[in-house]
């Protein structure tokens, strides 16, 4: 199966801090990878990098066997390539939604207004968010616009997309609709790299999971191996205070 994404050596500081500590990962076509652990353990930094938003020390990532420092690779081609969705939704407030869902089609990769608008209702009726097409940002429910967030990653047809604690803003009753939202995408085979501290989540959609201390990937491997029956001191550690919490 095609390696997707491959992350070889990953490093990064910022100033001192060494953020990222020699990361090696690779994520098949259609795979989805779920990163947990604690805060500051890297997580979204690594989502980062691999979408160029962040520059790394040394290292290197390959999309298709091409790092994305290579020139074929400019930043508008691996944007469209590549989807990122945050936790803060980053809707522009004083756009409607189609708007918001179709300025990246249009702006940066020249679709035509037609073909845009197009796409853009076509993936609000998949999402359910069908009659939404005019409202605006501050009319919407955080889950509402959370779900516009990932459509507008998905408007421009990336083959790989990033999820960054997409539900950490959401009230407890929202975050169903949103992570049904990803399982729908893992049916369809989208590739996915997700930070999440839903771990009943990871372990239903990932196909794997990574747990990152430190910069560092700590253990790696099926869901029901990492969450159940964790061999890294630190790793059961982490879990059990999620246990603790109720949270898986």
């Amino acid at each position: 199966m095609m390696k997707r994404i491959r992350i070889e050596n990953l490093t990064k500081y910022y100033g001192d801090n060494l953020v990222l500590d020699a990361i090696d990962l690779e994520v098949e076509e259609h795979e989805v990878v779920c990163l947990i652990g604690a805060s500051g353990s890297g997580k979204s930094t690594l989502l980062r990098c691999v979408n160029k938003l962040v520059p790394y020390d040394h290292g290197r990532i390959l999309l298709d066997d091409i790092s994305i420092d290579d020139e074929r690779f400019n930043t508008t081609e691996l944007y469209k390539r590549v989807g990122i969705v945050f936790q803060a939704y980053n809707l522009f407030p004083h756009m409607n939604v189609l708007d918001n869902i179709t300025l990246a089609p249009r702006r940066v990769h020249r679709t035509s207004r037609a073909e845009s608008e197009a796409r853009a209702l076509e993936l609000l009726d998949m999402f359910g968010m069908n009659g939404y097409a005019h409202s605006y940002p501050e009319r919407l429910s955080g889950g509402q616009q959370q779900r516009v967030a990932i459509i507008r990653a998905l408007a421009t047809n990336p083959e790989v997309l990033m999820l960054d604690e997409v539900t950490a803003a959401l009230d407890p009753e929202l975050i169903g609709g949103v992570l049904k939202i990803i399982k729908d995408l893992k049916t369809q085979g989208m590739t996915m790299m997700i930070v999440t501290h839903e771990m009943g989540f990871a372990r239903d959609v990932a196909d794997r999971v990574c747990f990152l201390e430190g910069g560092r990937i700590l253990e790696e491997g099926l869901p029901q191996k990492i969450l159940a029956h964790p061999e890294n001191p630190r790793t059961r550690q982490f879990l059990q205070r999620i246990i603790e919490a109720g949270r898986l």
